[in-house]
């Protein structure tokens, strides 16, 4: 019995001093043991850019005999995703609203012969100028338009919300013409010129010479005297930085690279490209 009894106190003894001074578990090894989360990573991953652009308005963006969408910025735009390993998209938009298309989210970029501008600046995020341009004046040749002064009395038409109105409407000659005309796009309006139902077209020269050298049919022809000298950039939302930097520093690479240059001599038979990034 006393035996018995020393056995069970024992016993009774190391159960208790197991349970008191035992040290925490250890995981043993080779185990797995609950861990904490990793951090997320909370940059954004972009695969694709979708860019708001007037798919009448070549040499820069317009549709071929295809209907396919072709021109000098889509394929920069082009170069520049296959560079950061992204999707392009291009998504022809209504122009004369393409800051509120932007700013609403439709398209991540405007990238389409945007002329920059101060008002511009303040409304959206503006890169440096990667093309320089002007603001012309197009007239059939037997008009007998020679210089501004000779719009006075004539219909003059122009796409609305572009650069273009607000340059004719910035000009000496403004308020002389016997109509202006406010259109959604620019193609419609060179046939209204060449068949005589307008007398002048305000347009960006680049639209002015390429048209007129496919179109033209010696038909037509830019008065000397420009409006305005101009240069085109590309427009982001204002808060998004971190896509500017991005799609800026691989249009960098390319204009180092040679290709931005390839690019506009397959477009303007010449290098036109004046972009410096200085980031």
């Amino acid at each position: 019995m006393k035996r018995t009894f020393a056995i069970i106190s024992l016993l009774l003894a190391l159960s208790l001093t197991a349970a008191c001074g035992a040290a925490p578990s250890q995981p043993v090894p080779g185990s797995s043991s609950p861990a904490s989360p990793a951090p997320e990573d909370s940059s954004p991953t972009i695969t694709r850019l979708v860019i708001g652009l007037d798919d009448q308005f070549p040499p820069m963006g317009f549709r071929d005999e295809k209907n396919e969408l072709v021109g000098f910025d889509i394929d920069l735009a082009k170069a520049v995703c296959d560079k950061l390993g992204i999707e392009a998209i291009s998504t022809p938009i209504n122009w004369s609203s393409k800051e509120f298309e932007l700013n609403g989210g439709k398209v991540d970029v405007l990238w389409n012969g945007l002329t920059i501008t101060d008002a511009r600046k303040e409304a959206m995020l503006m890169s440096p100028a990667y093309i320089t341009n002007a603001q012309v004046i197009v007239v059939r040749k037997d008009s007998g338009i020679k210089t501004l002064a000779d719009l006075g009395g004539k219909t003059v038409a122009l796409q609305e919300g572009s650069s273009a109105e607000e340059a004719y409407t910035a000009c000496a000659a403004a308020g002389t013409e016997k109509e202006l005309i406010k259109a959604p796009e620019n193609i419609s309006l060179f046939s209204d010129l060449k068949i005589g139902r307008i007398d002048a077209v305000v347009i960006d020269k680049v639209f002015g010479d390429y048209y007129i050298a496919e179109n033209g049919e010696g038909k037509l022809e830019v008065l000397a005297e420009q409006l305005a000298d101009e240069e085109y950039g590309i427009a982001f939302q204002k808060e998004n930085q971190e896509l500017a930097a991005l799609v800026l520093g691989a249009l960098d690479e390319l204009v180092k690279d040679g290709t931005a240059a390839q690019i506009s001599q397959k477009w303007f038979g010449e290098d036109r490209i004046v972009f410096q990034y200085p980031g």
